[in-house]
Formats: C-alpha cells, sequence, structure tokens
C-alpha cells in the first residue's frame, strides 16, 4: 500500500480493482506510483474520492472490494477523477449456489478466558445495562411519557439537560441586566450520572412513537411485536406500559408477543390505561410511584462476570464516507469475526446497504435454508422500492456523494466489511430474535434510526456505529459506541466520538491492531467501566420501521 517512497497516498481495496482510493488530497498532473505502475492524473482528485487506472470505455465494468460497483456512461482516461456523471450504479446478478464455504478464524487465544461483567437474567441472556423501560402502546401516550420523563431524569439524577437550563438562565440574567450575551458560555458536563440515586440503574427510557393506532392493523401488529422485543431485550429489567384504551394496538397484542417470544418472560410489568383512570393526573401519579418502587427492586441487582459469548454486537454505518469500507467498517469487521470466533453473536442489518454484495453473502450462508430467506427478503424489498418509482440504487445521501461514495454498489461494498468475513448463520425478518451464536442478517432499512431500532429489536445488547462524517444517533436500550473512520472527524465531534480509526489511514495501525482495540473497548462498556459518548448524551432515539420504502 506504499507509493511515491514511503508516503502512503493511495490505496487499492482488491487486487481485482481498476480504481484506487486517494488517502490525502492528490493534485491533477501530479503523478502517482503505485505498485512500480505511474498514474498521471487529469483531475484534481481530493482525499476518500477515486481515480481509474486504467481508460476506459463507454459500458465498461469497474471494479471496487473485488466486485462490481458501476459502469462507465462515456469514454475517461486512466488518472481520471469518479464521479456521478462518468459512473452509474450496476451490481451483478445473485442466486444460490452450493458453495462448499471455508472460513479461517482469527486467533482468540488470548481472549479465552476474558469476561464482561454484566446481567445476568433469569432467561439466561446477559445485559450490558440495567434499564427501566417506558412503552406506550399508542402515540396519544406520548405527551404524558414526556411529564414522566422530565419528572424522574431531573429528580432522579439522569437528565442531561441540567447545563442548558443553567445556560439559559444566565442568557436571562445577561438580558434583564442589559449585558451582553455573547459573554455567556455553556458549562459543559462529562457525566451527568454522577448525581443519579439508584446506581445500579443505568437509565429510565422511553420510546415515544408515532404508531399504534390510525395506521393499518399490519403496522401495530409489527409495532406490538417491536415493543414487546425491547421489552425482552436483556438490558432491560422492568417495564412500565401507557395505554389509552381504544387503540389498535391492544395491551393484551402487546402482553401475548411479550409472552410468545419468551415464555418464561419475569420481569415487572406494570400497566396503566388512561380511559380507566381517574383523571391524567391521577395516571402519571400512580406511573411513577409504581415505577419507583419497581426501581429501588432493580437497584438490588449487580453485574457478575459472564463469557464473552454472551455478547451480542449489532454493526452500523451512518454518515458515511469515502473512508468507510478503508477504515472503520474493515475494523469493525475484524472486531465481528474475533467475537464469532469466541461464540458470540454479530447483527449486520441495512439490506439496501448490501446491494452488490448479496452473492458474497449468499455463498457464505450455511444452508439452503438461509440464502433462499436473504435472497427472498432482498428482492421483495427491492421491488417495493421500485414500485414507487425508487430502488436500492438511489440509497447513497448528498453527504455520502460528496465525500466519495459514488454508487450504491461502493457505499454497499464498504459497508459490509463490518460483517467480517464469517459464515452466515442466520437470516432474521424484523422484528425476529437471534438465537444462534455467529452472524446473522437483519432486514432494515439503512436509515440510521430505524436500523438501530431493529438491530436492538433482534437483540444486539451493544452497537458498534461507524461514521465517516458523524452523526448522533443512539438508541434506548443498547449503549451505541461512535467509530470514527478519520482523525479529522474524531477530533472535530469529539463529544460524539468514542473511537478514532484515523490510525489505519495514516499507517500507524492495521486494521486487526484497531480491530482488537475496539474489542477491548467493547469490554469496558459492557462492563459499565466506560460510558460511550451516546449514552451520556441521552441519544435515545427510536424509530419503528412500517416496512414501507425506507431506504
Amino acid at each position: 500500500m506504499l507509493d511515491n517512497g514511503s508516503k502512503r497516498l493511495v490505496i487499492k481495496m482488491h487486487p481485482d480493482d481498476n480504481v484506487l482510493v486517494a488517502l490525502t488530497d492528490l493534485t491533477k498532473g501530479e503523478s502517482i506510483i503505485f505498485e512500480n505502475e505511474t498514474y498521471i492524473l487529469q483531475d484534481t482528485i481530493k482525499a476518500k474520492h477515486k481515480f481509474y487506472t486504467t481508460n476506459l470505455r463507454e459500458g465498461d465494468e469497474i471494479i471496487m472490494y473485488g466486485v462490481l460497483v458501476g459502469k462507465v456512461q462515456y469514454n475517461v482516461a486512466k488518472g481520471s477523477l469518479m464521479t456521478t456523471e462518468n459512473l452509474k450504479h450496476a451490481a451483478e446478478p445473485y442466486k444460490y449456489r452450493d458453495i462448499d464455504f471455508e472460513w479461517k478464524a482469527p486467533d482468540v487465544s488470548k481472549y479465552k478466558d476474558r469476561t464482561f461483567n454484566g446481567y445476568k437474567r433469569n432467561d439466561g441472556r446477559v445485559g450490558t445495562a440495567n434499564y427501566w423501560l417506558f412503552v406506550p402502546t399508542v402515540f396519544c401516550e406520548n405527551r404524558n411519557l414526556d411529564v414522566i420523563r422530565e419528572a424522574l431524569h431531573n429528580e432522579l439524577g439522569y437528565s442531561v439537560s441540567d447545563k442548558y437550563t443553567q445556560y439559559t438562565h444566565a442568557l436571562l440574567e445577561a438580558y434583564k441586566n442589559g449585558r451582553s450575551l455573547d459573554a455567556i458560555d455553556v458549562q459543559l458536563t462529562p457525566d451527568p450520572y454522577t448525581n443519579k440515586v439508584f446506581k445500579n440503574v443505568d437509565g429510565i427510557k422511553f420510546l415515544n412513537h408515532q404508531g399504534g393506532c390510525g395506521g393499518t392493523r399490519q403496522d401495530s401488529a409489527t409495532l406490538s411485536a417491536l415493543l414487546a422485543s425491547y421489552a425482552n431485550h436483556p438490558n432491560v429489567a422492568g417495564i412500565t406500559v401507557l395505554s389509552l384504551g381504544c387503540q389498535h394496538l391492544q395491551v393484551q397484542n402487546f402482553t401475548n408477543d411479550v409472552k410468545k417470544q419468551n415464555p418464561h418472560f419475569d420481569k415487572p410489568l406494570y400497566i396503566f390505561e388512561q380511559q380507566q383512570s381517574k383523571s391524567e393526573e391521577q395516571l402519571i401519579a400512580d406511573a411513577i410511584k409504581k415505577t419507583f418502587e419497581g426501581l429501588i427492586e432493580i437497584n438490588k441487582r449487580q453485574r457478575t462476570p459472564a463469557p464473552l459469548s454472551e455478547l451480542c454486537l449489532g454493526v452500523k454505518c451512518g454518515g458515511s464516507d469515502g473512508f468507510s469500507g478503508v477504515s472503520a467498517n474493515p475494523a469493525v469487521g475484524y472486531t465481528s469475526d474475533l467475537l464469532v470466533a469466541l461464540g458470540g453473536k454479530v447483527l449486520l442489518a441495512e439490506f439496501p446497504e448490501l446491494c452488490g454484495v448479496e452473492q458474497n453473502l449468499i455463498d457464505r450462508c450455511t444452508s439452503e435454508e438461509t440464502a433462499k430467506k436473504f435472497i427472498d427478503l432482498m428482492q421483495s424489498y427491492d421491488a417495493l422500492a421500485h414500485k414507487v418509482g425508487s430502488g436500492f440504487h438511489m440509497n447513497p445521501s448528498p453527504g455520502n456523494i460528496k465525500d466519495g461514495l459514488i454508487t450504491d454498489a461502493i457505499k454497499s461494498a464498504g459497508a459490509a466489511k463490518k460483517g467480517g468475513t464469517a459464515p452466515v448463520i442466520d437470516v432474521l425478518d424484523y422484528t425476529e430474535q437471534a438465537v444462534k451464536a455467529g452472524l446473522s442478517l437483519v432486514c432494515t432499512p439503512g436509515n440510521d434510526v430505524e436500523a438501530t431500532t431493529g438491530k436492538a429489536a433482534s437483540g444486539a445488547t451493544l452497537i458498534l456505529f461507524t461514521t465517516g462524517l458523524g452523526t448522533p444517533t443512539g438508541n434506548p436500550v443498547c449503549p451505541v459506541i461512535k467509530v470514527a473512520t478519520n482523525s479529522v472527524l474524531a477530533k472535530k465531534m469529539s463529544d460524539i466520538i468514542d473511537i478514532d480509526c484515523g490510525p489505519i489511514i495514516s499507517g500507524e495501525k492495521t486494521i486487526e491492531e484497531m480491530g482488537e482495540d475496539i474489542l477491548e473497548y467493547c469490554i469496558k462498556a459492557a462492563s459499565g467501566e466506560i460510558i460511550p459518548k451516546a449514552v451520556l448524551l441521552n441519544q435515545d432515539d427510536f424509530i419503528p420501521w412500517k416496512r414501507g420504502v425506507s431506504l
């Protein structure tokens, strides 16, 4: 990967590729020597972007990461910049093939006796956190949840808004006294949870949503299964449910789904129905009091050692850039392989961002049934998008494209690196639970919040979220760890970034070394020794997917 002497200027992601990725800004007319070949740049190539390694004619195929990612729209010269004008999305067709896939697992001997300190649940699973969860069966109860959240968070030490309240107060005082507002600074608080009353309760979480009534009955059924999966989540110790009473999603539907997913469910579950209450005030007061009693009980639980095989790791990317598939995603992929080799679970989702790498994933499936389920879900999802004039090929956002992800296949081939190289042991539809050790594919949109919502629903107890542009996405019940693709972002948005994979770009660390560093961070986060930034900031994003067209 070294070129022009000892400085890393470009990288080739696969031996079959006919593009090179710029690791730094390159100037038009500059000569780039890579693997004993010279390239005269026909355009200025910004870092993260690509240039072609041969003269190309209209219709020629472009290969990156070893797969077809697009076709050239007109003749272009060797050393030219890849753009949305000269390249359009293309991907190979895919099908089930009876491939004897062999996986060489990484050496995990150094981790064989390692443990993390988690919360053991009665159903045998182990959580990385100990949360109390508020669940509304219908959007009508969101306002009541907001009132309860403010009361409990402010009094019990979970609020992150105190500094902004103080800041607003200081601005008000300055205004009243005729002073300049420019002299007033917000006082940053590194850990808002230092004053929490219940030391063994990691948070009180609220699943506000816009469903439960008014849509189709199928929407309500999907939402019920989603909410039940959150109630069953190993990071959740107790649940308070607020219902109006007349909505599509009845409490009985929710409790039936809870028992269907987990016949041995035994967590405290408190249900309050507003149309059966004396008043809204009484409903809120009763819910607060009963929840307070539940908090006292779950605060008695302690973290205890558990093997790393009990971890369930979701892998996600958002705000991706041209370095996502070069640094952070393959590093997270190596972490994934380490955990699979240790007997843990890994969840790779975002089906619109697997477009172009389907064949590789199909060939890695451990059974024909698993492969065909993946094919069916991918084809039906893409067909639904095409039906409304869209498609997976329209997934990249303007920010993705600006930072070098020109086609969906390029974005997807880099995104899939998060899942490592392990066999695909299972394919899960939305809200289906991960029960098998190994790598599973989970059907979700690529949308950051919808995808993380779906991963947590399938049982992820930690989520590794890679980003090249920066995104504040979190999840109510599953700690989200932000992994930057480059050091510029890690420094600029240090308040939301946990891990910097920039040393891979600079050549200071290998993908394998970075992957081990990430696993070490995960072990500490799972043990409560480190609190990820998304958790500290209460980035509790939750968007149910209605199974419509969302890319």
